[in-house]
Parts: C-alpha cells; sequence; structure tokens
C-alpha cells in the first residue's frame, strides 16, 4: 500500500507566504477584530444581567420599607353615603334589601405639608414622607333634594362619612371629623367596599333640621407614606395645595398643578379641578361609577437613580469597544506596528470590566463619582497597556486621550435627557468622518508571485 503523498518541499515556502500576506491583509485584520469584537461584547451580557439582579433586590428593599413603614397613598373623600332600603321582586318573591347613595361634597380644600425623609435598607435607599393634611369643604341643603330614593326610604340615623386610604398603617395620630356643630372620632374599616376597598368612616346622623342648612366640616389627618401622594377630586370644586421641602417633584397623575413653584429647597404646587372634569357625577346608586383614573398628586423622586444610568450606559458598550479597536486597527495599518489578537481580546476585557466597576462604585458612591473612578482605572489600564506592546510614548498619548474623549463624550450624552439622541448622532457623524479621513489612503498589500 502506498502512503499518502506528502507535500511538496516547494510548496512549503508558498503556503508560509501566503498566510503572511493573508495575516497582514487589511480585510483579515477587519474580520479579525469583528470576530474579537463579539467576543468582548459577551462579558456585557453578564453584566446586564447582573444589573437586573442589582434592581431586583432593590425593589425587594422597597418592599421590606413598604411593609414597615407605609405604601403609597392615594386620599378619596370624604364621601357622605346614606343607606336605603331597596325592595324589588326576585322569583316572585318581595325582597329587601339594604343598597347604599353616594353624595359628593360640594366643595373640597385640601392644605398638605409634606416632611420627607430618606430610609436605608443596606445599601439601598428609599424615600417616604410624614404629612400633615388639612381636608374642609361642605355640603349644600339641596343635595338632599331631589334624591333619587324616596325619603322614607332613606335611613337618614345610619349616614356615614367615609374616608379611603390605601395603607392605614400611615395614619400616626387619631382621626376626628369636625361635622357641623359636632365632632366624631373615625374608625377603621368601610362599611361598604362600593367606594374603596380600604378607609376610615364614622357615624353622621341626620336629621330633618340638620338637611335644611348647609353642612361644613374639617378634618386633620397625619398620614405617612412612600414617595406618592394623591387627592381624587371629589369635591364639586376641589382645590389642593401642597408643599414640601423637596427639590425633585414630579407632578403625576389625572391633572397638572394650576400652578407651580419648584426651588433647589423645595416645592408648592396648586391644583384646581371642577366636576366637569372628571367622568362621574356628584352622586350615584352602589357602584354605578368609580375614580378610575381621576387622582392627581407628586411623587417625590430619588435625585439619581444609579441603575439607570448604569443601565444606559452598557447600552454604549458596542460603541465604546468598537471605536477602541477601531483606534488599534488604524495604528497598526498606518504605522505598521503589529498589534496581537490577544491583545485586542484583553483590551476588550478592560473595557467589559469598566462596567462592572461602574455598577459595584455607583451603588456606594453614586453615578458620578463612580463614573471618574472606574473610567479613570480603565483608562490608566489600557494607556500603559498600549505604551508597552507598541513601544511609543506618542501612540500610547493618542489612545489615552482618545479615550478620555470617548467616556468624556458618553458621560455626557448620559446626562442629557431631551438632547441625547441629537448629540449622539452628532457625535456618530464626526467619528464617522474621521475614520474616513484617516483610512483614506489604506491600501491592500500585494501578493508576491514567484
Amino acid at each position: 500500500m502506498e502512503s499518502p503523498a506528502s507535500p511538496s518541499p516547494a510548496l512549503l515556502p508558498e503556503l508560509v507566504r501566503y498566510w503572511r500576506n493573508l495575516r497582514n491583509s487589511v480585510t483579515f485584520k477587519l474580520f479579525s477584530m469583528l470576530f474579537l469584537l463579539m467576543v468582548a461584547m459577551i462579558p456585557v451580557a453578564f453584566v446586564q444581567s447582573l444589573i437586573h439582579e442589582r434592581q431586583s433586590l432593590q425593589q425587594q428593599a422597597a418592599s421590606e420599607i413598604n411593609q414597615k413603614w407605609a405604601g403609597q397613598q392615594t386620599l378619596a373623600g370624604p364621601v357622605l353615603t346614606l343607606p336605603y332600603r331597596k325592595t324589588e321582586k326576585i322569583n316572585k318573591q318581595t325582597v329587601t334589601t339594604t343598597a347604599y347613595l353616594h353624595l359628593l361634597p360640594s366643595h373640597l380644600k385640601v392644605s398638605g405639608d409634606l416632611a420627607p425623609q430618606t430610609l436605608n435598607r443596606g445599601i439601598y435607599r428609599m424615600v417616604v414622607y410624614n404629612s400633615h393634611l388639612n381636608l374642609k369643604g361642605h355640603f349644600e341643603a339641596n343635595q338632599f333634594h331631589n334624591l333619587p330614593v324616596a325619603d322614607k326610604d332613606i335611613l337618614w340615623n345610619k349616614a356615614f362619612i367615609s374616608l379611603g386610604i390605601p395603607d392605614l398603617r400611615g395614619i400616626t395620630d387619631t382621626v376626628y371629623l369636625k361635622w357641623g356643630a359636632t365632632q366624631r372620632q373615625f374608625d377603621p374599616g368601610t362599611v361598604t367596599s362600593h367606594l374603596y376597598e380600604s378607609g376610615v368612616n364614622t357615624p353622621v346622623p341626620l336629621d330633618e333640621k340638620t338637611r335644611q342648612q348647609r353642612i361644613p366640616f374639617q378634618l386633620d389627618l397625619r398620614l405617612k407614606g412612600n414617595q406618592q401622594l394623591y387627592i381624587t377630586p371629589v369635591g364639586k370644586t376641589t382645590e389642593v395645595n401642597i408643599k414640601a421641602p423637596w427639590p425633585d417633584p414630579s407632578f403625576d397623575g389625572a391633572f397638572l398643578p394650576a400652578n407651580r413653584k419648584v426651588t433647589p429647597e423645595g416645592f408648592e404646587a396648586q391644583w384646581k379641578v371642577l366636576h366637569l372634569n372628571r367622568n362621574f357625577p356628584q352622586i350615584w346608586q352602589d357602584t354605578q361609577y368609580t375614580f378610575e383614573g381621576s387622582t392627581f398628586g407628586v411623587h417625590l423622586l430619588q435625585t439619581v437613580d444609579h441603575y439607570t444610568k448604569v443601565t444606559r450606559s452598557v447600552k454604549y458598550a458596542l460603541f465604546f469597544i468598537g471605536l477602541t479597536f477601531l483606534l488599534f486597527f488604524l495604528v497598526e495599518v498606518v504605522t505598521g506596528r503589529m498589534v496581537h489578537p490577544l491583545q485586542y481580546l484583553l483590551i476588550g476585557l478592560a473595557l467589559s470590566t469598566f462596567y462592572t466597576l461602574l455598577l459595584s462604585m455607583s451603588e456606594h458612591l453614586g453615578f458620578d463619582t463612580a463614573y471618574a473612578i472606574a473610567a479613570t482605572m480603565t483608562i490608566g489600564l489600557i494607556t500603559a497597556y498600549a505604551a508597552g506592546f507598541l513601544r511609543s510614548t506618542p501612540l500610547a498619548a493618542v489612545t489615552g486621550g482618545t479615550l478620555v474623549s470617548l467616556y468624556g463624550f458618553i458621560y455626557v450624552i448620559l446626562n442629557q435627557q431631551d438632547y441625547a439622541l441629537l448629540m449622539g448622532s452628532i457625535g456618530l457623524f464626526v467619528v464617522l468622518a474621521l475614520v474616513m479621513f484617516f483610512s483614506r489612503k489604506l491600501e491592500q498589500p500585494h501578493t508576491q508571485t514567484a
């Protein structure tokens, strides 16, 4: 049996020469760099997963704070409810049940002072508040006339006032209602769940004399909550004034303030809502209507959400690593200095490690300080490494300067909201123009032939 033919000795030099030409070609270098770029992006995916995990831990910490403090509060009421006898025929039998008629106040004015504070759970922080709310208004006498239920069926002596509060743990003091000339104490719970699932109530029997005149009411409520305080506009005219020493409020909900003043020392906001602005009337039976979609108020924002900024910075990872690789690619092509594939890979890993440093440091130092430290460490490492394998101080200085410009540019974009897309687009155009300028004279090396 004949053995396989071995390569001709004259062919080996040709193969070596072909491999050297291929390795030195611009096209081969470019495709190699793209492959290494994809490999370097693998750790970035793990960083994104790590960010989601840390955000989940933050949400768990916030949930624990809610359980021990109080949740977000939405105040609804006060609402006057009149129980009445409802007679109907069911299977040819006459059945009498108790139904409810809900009356909303003719006027409601809410004045509130918030005292925010920050609670810590491990390394996580959550904004909570104590509040002092004053509610006052009145019911007009004509609201008791021409009701959709006969007077004889209404249980006037069982009328009650209710106030919707989602988290009753937030009440920090006894709540009293000044009702006309009398004062009554609220009890926990709701007599009926027609209006809200959680709240307080107090009986207000209505005799015929009381129903013939305007009934003013007033109550003071000391309530604590988490970040958000919303108001439901139950008055025919609802006026709300809220102020707090907090510089970063977000006015949310169905209505924006008619007037607002926001300064570094705090904010003050006023709302005025008419019954014509909402989708429920001043009186209804049982569950005909709900307050859904009508609430408004303020959300106390945390000044820095570092997880959001870190997530945004990770989105630029391909831009970071790609431009850095392109820089070394141009250095190779223009100066003839070789950069080993392993060196590309280590530089890509260093750039990926930047995001891990940024995430871990921002949890303790804040985003801005963490960004400066992580960027300085990464730039210093890559610049020193480049000075070693390029053996050129000017080229290492160019590398460092380019990275400083790149990190500075991305930082500016991360801190912009309205102009981030515009600045990013212009930046990409400038980078593309520079790459086209420096690569305009690239030539493929000629393959030598025998």
